[in-house]
């Protein structure tokens, strides 16, 4: 057993957004390290990674809604909750377009729910706030580090702006054990949004349609491997509890390679071996036209690295949604609609997300 294993041995973590897809991908490394999980659930929903795979008989499972602190405080008191990883969020910039008050019930007062339940549950448990990119707002200084000023506009943006700012004020006032993570746009096996533009091209050239793109095409991001970011999550929190001098503290993850949606589209197709051309629209707004990472801090404040390329990765992805794709039920209709859930998968249409 490594040092890594040993520190998660039997440590007591709860994960909000267990069933979401990084939230899946955590709970699967921290279990492969013998952590006891406790994951927050508020719906059942059949087609997660981590009731696909089983995971889910192997932890806690708490039912509840992440905007009610006096559960949140309840279940840190007693589970004896060492570390949180606060990741279930309302995480598609469309809905929140279209429905602010949902993404702000859930994403800020989520947040302080969360915070205030961990400072009076009586652990002090060391927090982990998965905060985004979409927390700095439209900057003109490319790429984004953590000391430029937050400011989002929009109403997913200013929600992950929130929380930052929510996230520092409790451990600036109250000393709680706080970090926040800021990454690129997730994608890997499991995310059933099929409005963002991993999944959603992947299950397009799977059917033998053209991959919708909202956007012009030319909308530059972060791509980050959900694998990379559940590794990521873990090395912070091991950190955290071996240099204090990192609590506190924002920290960007990224792979620093930056692609216009095309390019990645592009990448997918040729992984694929498909000849179909994307059927580009120019329908999107209210999004940031360029938006990227730099990784700088993390690899000098916590030694850390990806371990994935983007090609394997989205190669592993590929193979994933095949797969799942392959053993769906043939009786569900292909554009069926899930209410969004906080960190819930949603199934929506081909159309993908920019």
């Amino acid at each position: 057993m490594g040092l890594r294993d040993e520190f998660w041995q039997d440590r007591r973590v709860l994960v909000t957004g267990c069933t979401g897809l990084v939230g899946a991908w955590t709970v699967k490394a921290l279990l492969e390290r013998g952590a006891h999980v406790v994951g927050l659930v508020r719906d059942q929903v059949s087609g997660s990674e981590l009731i696909r795979s089983g995971l889910i008989s192997r932890i806690d499972v708490v039912q509840g809604h992440i905007e009610d602190a006096s559960f949140l405080e309840r279940v840190m008191a007693e589970y004896e909750v060492q570390n949180v990883f606060h990741l279930a969020a309302q995480t598609q910039v469309g809905i929140a377009n279209r429905s602010p008050l949902s993404t702000f019930e859930a994403n800020i007062k989520g947040t302080w729910c969360l915070l205030e339940a961990a400072r009076r549950c009586g652990y002090q448990p060391h927090v982990i706030v998965a905060s985004s990119d979409k927390a700095y707002g439209d900057q003109e200084e490319l790429p984004y580090r953590e000391d430029a000023p937050l400011e989002g506009r929009h109403p997913y943006d200013a929600s992950k702006s929130c929380t930052d700012i929510l996230s520092l004020t409790y451990h600036h006032t109250y000393q709680l054990p706080v970090c926040i993570t800021r990454c690129g746009n997730f994608y890997g096996g499991g995310d059933l949004n099929f409005n963002r533009i991993v999944p959603g091209t992947i299950r397009s050239v799977v059917r033998g349609q053209r991959p919708v793109i909202r956007s012009d095409g030319s909308f530059i991001r972060d791509y980050f491997y959900v694998e990379d970011g559940a590794a990521a999550y873990l090395h912070l929190a091991e950190c955290m509890a071996s240099q204090p001098e990192v609590l506190g503290h924002a920290f960007n993850f990224s792979n620093e390679i930056q692609a216009t949606v095309l390019e990645l589209v592009d990448r997918i197709l040729k992984i694929m071996q498909s000849n179909l051309e994307p059927d580009v629209r120019g329908e999107v707004s209210n999004e940031i036209k360029h938006q990227y990472l730099s990784a700088e801090k993390a690899r000098q404040m916590l030694n850390w690295s990806p371990q994935f390329e983007l090609d394997a990765a989205l190669e592993k992805t590929t193979n994933w949604y095949r797969d799942f794709l392959s053993a769906a039920p043939k009786s569900v209709a292909p554009n069926s609609q899930v209410l969004p859930n906080i960190g819930f998968p949603t199934l929506a249409s081909s159309s993908v997300e920019l």
